[in-house]
C-alpha cells in the first residue's frame, strides 16, 4: 500500500530525446525530477557490432507524482519520447511508501 499515495515513475530513454520530454513534462506541471546517464540493453540486445552485443546509452528521468498523475506523466513521457524504432525506452511506475527528509529527519513528503 502507497501510503502516501505517491507513485515514483522511472522512465528509461533516448538520450535525444531528454530535452523535449523534459520540457512536455513542465509544461504539464511536473518539473521536479532527477535526471541520470545510464548504459543499457533492453529486449534488442544491445548494438551488435562485429557479432558483439554493446550497451546503448540512455537517459533516466525520476519523477515523484501523486498517485492521480501517472496515466498524464506516461502519457506525456510516452508521447514526447516516442520515435517509432526499436529501443525508445520503457517507463515504470513503483509506490512510494516512506519517504524523509535528510536535514531534519522529518518523515513525509
Amino acid at each position: 500500500m502507497d501510503v502516501f499515495g505517491m507513485k515514483m515513475i522511472w522512465a528509461v530513454i533516448r538520450p535525444e530525446v531528454v530535452d523535449k520530454v523534459v520540457k512536455a513534462l513542465g509544461a504539464g506541471g511536473f518539473s521536479a525530477m532527477t535526471r541520470f546517464d545510464v548504459f543499457g540493453r533492453g529486449k534488442q540486445k544491445g548494438v551488435v557490432v562485429g557479432g558483439e552485443n554493446y550497451d546503448m546509452p540512455k537517459t533516466v528521468l525520476m519523477l515523484v507524482v501523486q498517485s492521480n498523475s501517472v496515466s498524464a506523466v506516461v502519457k506525456t513521457i510516452e508521447e514526447s519520447a516516442r520515435t517509432g524504432s526499436i529501443g525508445d525506452g520503457r517507463v515504470f511506475v513503483a509506490p512510494i511508501e516512506e519517504a524523509y527528509t535528510i536535514r531534519t529527519g522529518d518523515p513525509g513528503l
